[in-house]
């Protein structure tokens, strides 16, 4: 074992400090990410349409993930090191531009700071182990992957895929899973919503849910195995269910209205990842089993 490792794993506070801060770090970078990838997608599908109806594609300055560098969409003026500290930037700016007073969104700095807290949370539950950059990592896929379906109704397949492949690699270790299970859960996660969704069209004639769910699910049952998916699903069907009531009896869902799936699903998986074991076994003692 290293002197650092050592040191971490001796040292709860330490450990716990680390993490947190670089919670937050990939809380701000997943702030970009949830902004650029739909509108990254979105010029994507406009140039493929254009090819398709044999127009020269439009002229286009790069945007990346990369570039161009954090910019106020109002005024454009650049966003300075310190005004893009985590939190921090936004609470020092008072949540406006400091160039044009423009707001800045309440999301980013809950983002971050969410990052943060559930990283903390992930270590306690996991300590200086194997399994702890694993489980961080699945963590910020997820709340990446939520916040976006929430917002666009879209789970991209480029953080869906590479997290299903990822998945799959580490059972080879394994980390999380043996890969037998990783294999049988991707599978078995896929073909479940993959059901339920042609059923249902086939019943209504109508679109239950979107394809980003089949893969999500998938994901999931790759990271933690076949036998976490019927508490996920439980979980968030029964969780969607009641807020989809919930916001319908305030007013805040008009009927007709989809309610997006992706962030209950990643919920119930986080959930899984940390207690579904747990959570499993005390459901079949309750029921005798």
């Amino acid at each position: 074992m290293s002197e650092l490792s050592l040191l971490l794993s001796t040292q709860p506070v330490l450990l716990y400090t680390l993490v947190a801060l670089l919670g937050l770090i990939v809380g701000s970078f997943l702030n970009v990410v949830i902004h650029r990838l739909p509108l990254m997608l979105e010029r994507a599908w406009a140039a493929e349409c254009a090819e398709l109806r044999g127009e020269p594609p439009a002229a286009q300055e790069r945007f990346d993930l990369l570039w161009p560098p954090s910019h106020c969409p109002a005024c454009e003026r650049p966003v300075r090191p310190l005004e893009n500290l985590p939190v921090l930037g936004w609470l020092w700016l008072r949540g406006r531009c400091a160039g044009c007073g423009a707001p800045i969104p309440l999301r980013y700095p809950l983002i971050e700071a969410g990052c943060g807290l559930l990283s903390l949370v992930v270590v306690w539950r996991f300590g200086w182990s194997l399994q702890t950059p694993a489980a961080l990592a699945l963590t910020w896929l997820l709340l990446a992957l939520a916040v976006i379906d929430l917002r666009t109704f879209l789970l991209p397949d480029a953080l869906t895929l590479p997290g299903l492949w990822a998945g799959l690699a580490l059972a080879l270790v394994p980390v999380l899973v043996p890969l037998r299970d990783a294999v049988i859960g991707a599978m078995a996660g896929f073909l479940v919503l993959w059901s339920v969704y042609h059923v249902f069209r086939l019943l209504t004639g109508r679109e239950g849910m979107g394809r980003g769910d089949f893969k999500l699910l998938a994901l999931l049952g790759a990271w933690l195995g076949w036998m976490q998916l019927p508490f996920v699903l439980l979980a968030s069907a029964g969780v969607g269910a009641v807020i989809g009531i919930l916001l319908r009896v305030a007013g805040q869902l008009d009927a007709g209205r989809p309610l997006p799936f992706g962030p209950f699903l990643a919920a119930a998986g986080w959930i899984a990842l940390l207690w579904g074991q747990e959570l499993t076994t005390a459901y079949l003692r309750s029921v005798g089993l």
